[in-house]
């Protein structure tokens, strides 16, 4: 199967869009700095349009998007309700400064506290996720008094300075000096298990085991925060095993640290609940989360905060806020996505998807392709771990990098007419909420392909 030219989606002539498209990578070149790159080694691939599951590259092909694309496009492309609900409120109300009112922010903070456990039913909004977590950080911080922050290797949390040295992948090696007051820990991830364990049972207490230790020997009258991915996303869709977030909150409620739970990819239907900590029935003290909230049509973040955490800002000013905390355009468009969400049921089409289609559809290619180590996931949200040997489960790329073998896979995937996450050795099956059982299919078929390709690299 290749990817073909295909009309696209606006009714725009299709070698009119390819010549703008043209111009626009021409100039993109000439001028735009691009994240997490060497600027004169990439060729970055163009988009004419999206809608729905689909976007169409500069060549005018149609590909399916398994990734959504950060993974955020959590309701697809261009979703009619979202881009009418942005236009509306554009003509009523475009920006107002934060320190006001306005009826699209309220909304938006009734609607998410709504879907959050327990009492974080306090919204304070943010650009995005890594400033989401930053503000999480701060208020822990000043809610304790108390400064080091606990983090997980194989996580993510953000771009900026707190958040980059919060990240625990080795994007924060060239920004990390030592001294942001974070130390890491090692999460539990059965597959390839640092605490040489067999079974989740042993994979759950060996690593809260690791953990209770190290807040130990940090001293836990100096540690403000755990900060967790309730289910590490870029790092590798780890779900973590039965009780290890339970246990995690008791090791918080003991010491008294604040547990954040990093909700910025997992959150907003992704594993099939609204937010990911939802399938393991805890609940956090502070959420961050961003991505989903608007299907990123519109750059919105926040931090939901509970009661506790509230209290210690009513009559103490909070030292933190932005220009656009709380936008209108985005706070309007998250006030669209969750009620389409809603509407239409795409939480539990995610689930569905999940847990019939997607899943295991994923198990059988693991079952037929020698690359694949392991699949695992939730919802639409899903890793699939490629190796060059099962037995020793050699990573089909090195951690912090990629290979000849991965770029080929990933050129195969693109090639059928797949757009895929790839991150190290892994490929992400990560489509939007409201994908259909025929577009996984779709999907599934391209990557069984792929993965033809991926065998000829493994033992």
């Amino acid at each position: 199967m290749t990817s073909t030219m295909s009309a696209l989606p606006t009714g725009e002539d299709l070698d009119t869009a390819i010549a703008r498209g043209q111009r626009a990578y021409d100039l993109d070149r000439q001028h735009v700095f691009h994240s997490w790159s060497a600027q004169a080694q990439i060729t970055p691939m163009t988009v004419l349009a999206a809608q729905g599951s689909y976007v169409w590259d500069g060549e005018g092909n149609r590909l399916l998007d398994f990734s959504s694309q950060l993974v955020n496009t959590n309701i697809g492309h261009q979703h009619p309700k979202v881009v009418a609900a942005i236009a509306e409120q554009a003509a009523k109300l475009c920006t107002i400064a934060p320190q006001h009112v306005n009826d699209a922010r309220s909304e938006a903070a009734r609607l998410v506290a709504e879907r959050t456990p327990g009492d974080l039913n306090r919204i304070f909004f943010t650009n995005g996720g890594a400033d989401a977590v930053e503000h999480a950080v701060r208020m822990a911080r000043l809610h304790t008094g108390r400064y080091k922050v606990l983090s997980r290797y194989r996580s993510y949390h953000g771009g900026t300075e707190t958040a980059i040295n919060l990240t625990g992948d080795p994007r924060r090696w060239p920004n990390d000096h030592g001294n942001a007051g974070i130390v890491h820990f090692t999460g539990p991830f059965l597959y390839r298990s640092a605490f040489h364990a067999e079974t989740e049972e042993q994979e759950t207490q060996r690593a809260l085991e690791h953990l209770d230790r190290l807040v130990q020997m940090e001293g836990p009258s100096t540690i403000a925060a755990i900060i967790l991915e309730s289910v590490p996303g870029t790092a590798g869709i780890m779900v973590p095993p039965p009780g290890y977030l339970a246990g995690v909150r008791e090791i918080c409620d003991r010491h008294g640290i604040v547990f954040i739970a990093d909700e910025v990819m997992a959150g907003f239907g992704r594993t099939g609940r609204w937010f990911a900590i939802d399938n393991f029935d805890v609940v956090p003290d502070l959420i961050t989360f961003a991505k989903g909230v608007t299907s990123g049509y519109v750059p919105l973040g926040g931090v939901a905060i509970n009661d506790a955490i509230y209290s210690t800002f009513a009559d103490r000013a909070y030292p933190g806020g932005l220009t656009y905390s709380g936008h209108s355009l985005a706070t309007a468009c998250a006030v669209a996505t969750i009620t389409a969400m809603e509407d239409e049921g795409m939480v539990g089409n995610a689930a569905r998807i999940g847990a019939d289609v997607l899943g295991p559809g994923l198990r059988e290619l693991a079952a037929r392709h020698r690359s694949v180590g392991e699949v695992r996931g939730l919802g639409v949200f899903w890793a699939i771990e490629l190796v060059a040997d099962q037995q020793t489960r050699e990573p089909l790329a090195p951690y912090g990098g990629s290979s000849p073998a991965m770029n080929a896979v990933i050129a195969a995937c693109k090639s059928g007419g797949l757009l895929p996450f790839a991150n190290f050795n892994r490929i992400h099956a990560v489509p939007p909420c409201n994908v259909t059982d025929d577009e996984v299919t779709e999907g599934l078929r391209i990557l069984d392909a792929a993965l033809d390709v991926a065998d000829e690299h493994a033992r």
